[in-house]
């Protein structure tokens, strides 16, 4: 468990010190900031508990739910967990990662959704084409955005894991994988390579980019060529993991992905009114653990760089795992595979808090299971007006 400030901490001093006033960020990334300085506070409001035992009162903040809040994820991600398990097969699973190289950064970074959008079309297209060509079948991806380093700065990647196998294009029988090697990623990255930059190209073609501040000018036919030029002289990284050992090893794996943040509580050490400290792993250096210090600016900077456009989806199916008629896929796969359908996950029970049938929590004073819930606490609305929650 960190010692240190959590996110929401380092946030909430930053906004509400002077230095909110030389912070440049769009209102979509103010919104995300206050959420998160918000969160488990009194500004959101909470429950009240009280035990039964020892008489003593518990207040609970509310939580943001804003889906880059470190404190929030871990619980979603469980959720969405028990809903993926049940697609889960009983068959090898690869990990590639496709990741764009940083000459594009500004391009992007002007561009977000667009091409966090052509990053998702580039990857699965190309490792569809590779499971039809391979296997004569269709293969199934998970898609997981992530945007940075460990130091925060961006670093546009997507990490996929792919089924091992496919159903065969006629639907008649399952293909499967060599158990160790799934398809060769110097193919991968040219293949990968090539998609991106005709969707680049064509995103030019038709004036939906934006070019303004340090990228102003660039847009000229000259200037174009010249970037595209040097994006595509270099090999692009594509990196195939090796295979997962079962289902239940990709399971851990998407729990520590999926819902991954730019930078997590644990990994903040100290913070004061001018600069924040974190712990990172240098991976040009044998991945040593180091520290870093940045001003209290450059590191919610550098967070914001992170901040999803609104309502954009980061995790993404395809193929045999897309979300239209998935469930008729999964079957039909089950069936070539010869074994059971998945149980379906019962619904949680929905209980009144306060009910008798409701789960006794801990008094975190006495350590009894006698703490009972007397009632919600409201919003403390404070003069700064706290933003309509993104919990998207």
């Amino acid at each position: 468990m960190s010692l240190g400030p959590t996110l929401g901490q380092v946030l909430g001093e930053a906004i509400d010190g002077p230095m909110a006033a030389g912070l440049r960020l769009s209102p979509h990334q103010w919104k995300t900031v206050r959420a998160l300085a918000a969160c488990r506070t009194p500004a959101l409001g909470g429950q009240l508990f009280r035990c039964s035992s020892c008489q003593r009162e518990h207040f609970v903040a509310h939580s943001c739910r804003n889906r880059h809040c470190p404190q929030c994820q871990g619980a979603r991600a469980v959720e969405w967990l028990e809903q993926q398990s049940a697609a889960l097969l009983p068959i090898p699973y690869f990990h590639v990662v496709f990741t764009l190289p940083h000459v594009l950064n500004g391009v992007i970074r002007q561009n977000r959704r667009a091409l966090y959008r052509l990053l998702f079309e580039a990857a699965s297209q190309t490792l569809l084409a590779f499971g039809e060509g391979k296997f004569h079948a269709q293969i199934g991806i998970t898609a997981v955005l992530h945007t940075w380093s460990q130091v925060l700065l961006e670093h546009y990647h997507l990490h996929c894991i792919v089924t091992g196998g496919g159903v065969a294009l006629d639907g008649q029988q399952w293909i499967h994988a060599s158990p160790g090697y799934l398809f060769p990623v110097a193919a991968l990255s040219r293949m990968f390579r090539g998609k991106f930059l005709a969707g680049l190209k064509s995103l030019w073609a038709a004036e939906e980019l934006e070019f303004h501040g340090e990228l102003k000018g660039s847009e000229a036919p000259a200037a174009w060529k010249q970037l595209l030029g040097a994006a595509a002289a270099r090999e692009w990284v594509v990196y195939a993991k090796r295979p997962f050992a079962g289902p239940e090893q990709v399971l851990a794996y998407l729990s520590r992905y999926t819902h991954r943040v730019a930078i997590s509580n644990q990994r903040l050490l100290a913070a004061d009114s001018d600069t924040v400290t974190f712990v990172y792993k240098d991976y040009a250096d044998r991945s040593r653990k180091k520290t870093m210090t940045l001003s209290t600016a450059e590191f919610i900077r550098r967070f914001c760089l992170h901040v999803l456009p609104e309502r954009f989806v980061k995790v993404r199916h395809y193929g045999l795992l897309g979300n239209r008629t998935r469930q008729q896929r999964l079957a039909c796969a089950r069936r070539l595979l010869g074994v059971s359908p998945a149980p379906q996950p019962e619904p949680p029970a929905k209980l009144d808090p306060g009910s008798a049938e409701s789960p006794r929590v801990c008094c975190p004073f006495c350590h009894r299971p006698t703490l009972l819930l007397v009632g919600e606490v409201p919003p403390q609305r404070s003069a700064q007006r706290l933003p309509r929650l993104d919990s998207s």
